[in-house]
């Protein structure tokens, strides 16, 4: 099993960069979700295999007509194993990234551990970060719904 994650996270770095091609000519908005996982003062961050190799909030994109707590239910059980998370919306906000236009539901929950079960193909690091002492290198994402910018 460990022999083809490499052959998978080269997949999903390809794939990423025929996206930002096809976001580059066709500006599309896309819906999405970033999850604020916490544990007391701790928020847990990610670094994907993919994109950007900077520290993030994890998330995915939304499926047609889904809730956004359904998307943190489904791409937190895929990614880490916390599907089952009592998950809350904690507000929205829009950007722009790799010329997609970002419209990103903040959904949160409080867990009590750190047992996660991290997807090694789409996720290369996670860890937990005290809020006044986060990774100087983070996505544009991460400051704004830590600071609160996003509406509850």
């Amino acid at each position: 099993m460990t022999s083809i994650v490499p052959v998978r996270r080269l997949g999903y770095r390809i794939a990423f960069r025929a996206l930002q091609l096809r976001w580059a000519v066709q500006r599309p908005v896309t819906v999405g979700v970033k999850c604020l996982i916490t544990d007391g003062d701790r928020v847990l961050l990610v670094r994907h295999t993919y994109g950007s190799r900077a520290w993030d909030l994890p998330g995915g994109r939304s499926r047609r007509g889904e809730d956004p707590v359904a998307t943190a239910r489904r791409e937190m059980q895929e990614e880490l194993g916390l599907g089952d998370a009592d998950w809350t919306p904690h507000g929205e906000l829009r950007g722009r990234i790799y010329g997609r236009r970002d419209h990103i539901h903040v959904v949160r929950a409080a867990v009590s551990s750190a047992d996660l079960r991290v997807d090694p193909v789409e996720i290369e690091a996670v860890a937990w970060f005290a809020r006044d002492r986060l990774p100087l290198w983070v996505t544009p994402f991460v400051g704004p719904v830590l600071a609160g910018d996003a509406a509850a």
